[in-house]
């Protein structure tokens, strides 16, 4: 019996330690976790296999296009939190340390530059933390990935054409330079991967003319639409205003499909 109560008293202990531990936790960050969709559990189709070509480009936009809308989604409510903080501090409210925290983040990752001035910040912010629409973002990943048959498609989830410089982070591709140092990036699942699409189309300041592009719709309260900011993808691509002439043909050729 007293070795019974012996072992009771420490699992009593250790769960006791457990609980301290869990509670002591931060809770999630809805700002800074990646969502996940449904699709982005499902392993990538092989859309080679597909002998109709109607029937491929409707399994390749059925199988992105839930990821694409929940990221969108995500990106909203960054950009409501935003608002939200850019309201109190007009208001001459007090902003919580949770939420100054979270503004720091959101400046780090959308490399923000006026985190000296609130106002300004604010701003660049609300420039910058918007969404991509998503007819736009499926015809660049259809010509990136060659309707998801490319081996950076199937293999990393890279249907973006996506470049890391970290040497292991991807895949070196077949004909690189001699000289060059960057890889085709690999990622883990569709979410993260079409997070860090969209966040580079936010963030990188080849795509400031696509910024301006939705800024000036917004103001206008026009939609954001896709033939629009391609407008703003010249410099995605080496091929220049040839690949927005590509772009634009997509869009206008698949618009019953998506």
């Amino acid at each position: 019996m007293h070795k019974l109560k012996i072992i009771s008293i420490a699992t009593i202990s250790l769960l006791i330690v457990i609980f301290a531990v869990f509670l002591l936790q931060p809770e999630p960050s809805e700002i800074q976790t990646i969502p996940r969709s449904e699709s982005a559990d499902i392993p990538i189709p092989d859309f080679s296999s597909y002998e109709q070509v109607r029937e491929k480009k409707q399994a390749f936009f059925s199988y992105l296009r839930p990821e694409i809308e929940a990221q969108n989604e995500h990106i909203l409510r960054q950009r409501e939190f935003v608002h939200g903080l850019r309201a109190k501090h007009i208001a001459g409210e007090t902003i919580s340390e949770k939420q100054k925290k979270e503004l720091l983040w959101l400046s780090q990752e959308y490399r923000a530059k006026n985190v000296d001035d609130l106002d300004r910040l604010f701003d660049e912010l609300l420039i910058k933390i918007d969404i991509i629409p998503v007819e736009l973002v499926l015809v660049q990943t259809a010509n990136e990935s060659a309707w998801g048959t490319s081996r950076f498609a199937t293999q990393g989830y890279n249907f973006f054409g996506l470049w890391c410089f970290k040497k292991g982070c991807g895949f070196v591709p077949k004909r690189r330079n001699d000289g060059a140092a960057h890889e085709v990036a690999k990622f883990e699942n569709l979410s993260t991967a079409v997070y860090t699409y969209l966040r580079n189309l936010n963030r990188h300041d080849a795509y400031k003319e696509l910024r301006a592009i939705r800024k000036q719709l917004r103001e206008k309260m026009l939609p954001i639409s896709a033939s629009a900011l391609s407008e703003g993808l010249t410099k995605y691509s080496e091929r220049g205003d040839e690949y927005i002439v590509e772009l634009k043909q997509m869009l206008r050729v698949n618009k019953e499909l998506m």
